[in-house]
């Protein structure tokens, strides 16, 4: 099973993100994140947040201002498993994998 390995940089966004998140009830900016990580510059930011997305850590819906979700990143070895048994499923057990994949808000792509 894959464990998702993350930069100091990488946990600290993650962190702000979630604690901004929690006290706002939206997700920071990029520029917020910039600011209140002291980062260099907005792309800085961006280049984090991909990589976060790309590892799956972080959810973003595309086009979507302040739409940033983490995920939690620490159980990959959960997707992991759901994928594995969604593969071998029957229809009917399948749709029950779907809908508890969407109640953990499990990411497959």
């Amino acid at each position: 099973m894959n464990v998702v390995k993350l930069t100091k940089k990488q946990l600290a966004v993650l962190d702000f993100i979630r604690d901004f998140t929690e006290e706002n009830g939206h997700s920071p900016s990029y520029r917020e994140v910039m600011e209140g990580l002291g980062l260099s510059s907005v792309s800085a930011v961006a280049e984090h947040i991909d990589n976060l997305v790309s590892k799956g850590a972080l959810l973003k819906t595309p086009g979507e201002a302040r739409s940033l979700e983490v995920l939690d990143y620490k159980h990959t070895e959960t997707v992991n498993l759901f994928k594995v048994r969604m593969k071998e499923a029957s229809e009917e057990d399948r749709a029950i994998l779907e809908k508890a994949a969407e109640i953990l808000g499990l990411d497959f792509d």
